[in-house]
């Protein structure tokens, strides 16, 4: 098995060696797997388990102080499972999968997709706070009232464009970049020598309006698989939506081009009409691609053939 995993793109994370560290050990676990499904699901459990990135515990924080997860995962066979908005659901990608071979759907959002995932083992009720996440938040001077009020608050505190991390950071009344954790949503490809499979996972972005769903779980904008490849994004979620960012770079790997130089278009494509800051990661037959236009974006890729 084969198998590149990322940690999100964006400003350049306070210690990249432990981070890496927990990409590196991701990208094992999912190595040897079974499956290419099996891999991309073991890898973000990983990844979901550790407070260093934006999935599963230590999600971003939404408008009204509640942590909602959201993934999907795709395979090469165009089997789909995706899901958004579940509060207490660490290992979102479980509950991804369960949608994929448990149900006629696609998508399945918000208690609905808690309890589907309860159903089948995937555990529910976990608090995603972190002492951290907890903090930033109530530091925020948090609104109350309705969803008015919410998006008054959140104008000065949700990120665009290139900014990742859900501030101004102009000091303006508005969390910093540095301190945001925004840019670190998760995601994996994996390939057996036959078949691909791809996911992402997320918490979204902090002092979004309660309910916001981004990127992740869209088809093609968060993760897509196809016969020629498998791709996940992260970065500006609105951004990456409106331009359906790896189907873009699966796209290309369909006309002949090769992982890397396919992440490579894809972006610089993505840059161009978007101007906004974004990474993705790819993998095809011959091997992994990478790229980004922001400050980092960390990877790490395994093989166990």
């Amino acid at each position: 098995m084969r198998v590149i995993v990322h940690g999100g793109a964006g400003s350049t994370p306070d210690e990249p060696e432990p981070r890496q560290a927990v990409l590196d050990e991701a990208a094992e676990a999912g190595s040897v797997a079974s499956t290419p499904l099996d891999a991309v699901e073991a890898s973000l459990n990983v990844l979901e388990h550790s407070e260093r990135f934006n999935a599963g515990r230590g999600g971003a924080v939404q408008s009204d102080g509640v942590v909602r997860t959201d993934a999907g995962v795709m395979t090469s066979d165009r089997e789909i499972g995706a899901v958004s908005s579940m509060v207490g659901v660490e290992k979102a990608i479980s509950a991804a999968r369960v949608v994929m071979e448990q149900t006629p759907h696609i998508f399945v959002s918000g208690e609905h997709a808690v309890e589907l995932a309860a159903e089948y083992d995937v555990e529910t009720g976990v608090d995603l706070m972190t002492e951290k996440t907890r903090n930033r938040y109530e530091e925020e001077n948090p609104p109350e009232g309705g969803p008015r009020e919410h998006l008054d608050w959140l104008q000065t505190r949700f990120g665009s464009g290139s900014d990742q991390a859900g501030g101004t950071g102009n000091g303006a009344g508005g969390a910093s970049k540095e301190e945001a954790p925004d840019h670190d949503t998760v995601g994996a490809v994996a390939y057996d020598g036959d078949t691909f499979a791809a996911a992402t996972s997320t918490g979204g972005r902090s002092f979004a309006l309660a309910g916001r769903v981004g990127d992740v779980p869209q088809v093609g904008s968060g993760f897509y698989c196809g016969p020629a490849g498998g791709a996940s994004a992260t970065g500006a979620g609105e951004d990456i939506a409106r331009v359906t960012l790896t189907r873009r770079a699966v796209r290309h790997m369909e006309e002949g081009l090769s992982a890397q130089a396919a992440a490579d278009r894809a972006m610089d494509e993505f840059g161009e009409i978007t101007g906004s800051g974004a990474g993705i990661i790819v993998l095809d037959d011959e091997g992994a691609g990478s790229a980004f236009n922001t400050d980092g974006m960390q990877t790490s890729v395994a093989a166990d053939f």
